[in-house]
């Protein structure tokens, strides 16, 4: 049933709105983790502008989970990550990468993170739609699928998540 919903959405953007953009508010008020994630479709592909405080300084992995539920604090109820062509873990340059798989965000020393990432396989429409579904930020760097963990080709080795958002029509 959910699947169909997303489908339901997706097919929403692309009969009434001629650019669609879509928002994702995350917050983690116990880690004091806060900010959104917007995405903004152009001619080359989609802009992801991320702007997250009350991370920790250094690389966290960032990825469009499967599914728009983030009921669980731990947002474990995100599911794994969007991968509907059943591929490995990649890097977002990656042929062979799930269509969530969006690298690495950097917090600075202050624990702000302020990126704009551009992505060709991430959609707002069609089969490769994100809205309805979950962007989650990691505690480690994403290893992008070559760190040799028994989990680097299905998660980037980027352990637990720390705050996660639904990605929405804006």
């Amino acid at each position: 049933m959910w699947s169909i919903s997303v489908i339901a959405v997706c097919l929403v953007c692309v009969t009434y709105a001629e650019r669609p953009k879509a928002i994702a508010v995350l917050r983690n008020p116990e880690k004091g983790i806060d900010g959104t994630v917007k995405f903004e479709e152009t001619d080359d592909g989609i802009l992801v502008h991320v702007n997250i405080t009350g991370l920790t300084p250094g690389a966290h992995g960032f990825h469009v989970h499967d599914k728009g539920d983030v009921s669980d604090p731990k947002c474990t109820s995100a599911g794994g990550h969007f991968n509907p062509f059943n591929k490995h873990h990649g890097a977002p340059e990656d042929e062979d990468r799930h269509v969530g798989d969006l690298g690495n965000i950097v917090a600075d020393e202050q624990g702000i993170a302020t990126i704009t990432i551009k992505d060709k396989i991430i959609k707002l429409s069609g089969q490769t739609c994100v809205i309805g579904r979950a962007v989650v930020v990691h505690e480690n760097p994403d290893d992008l699928g070559r760190g040799g963990f028994s989990d680097s080709k299905t998660t980037g080795h980027a352990g637990g998540r720390l705050a996660c958002g639904v990605i929405g029509i804006v």
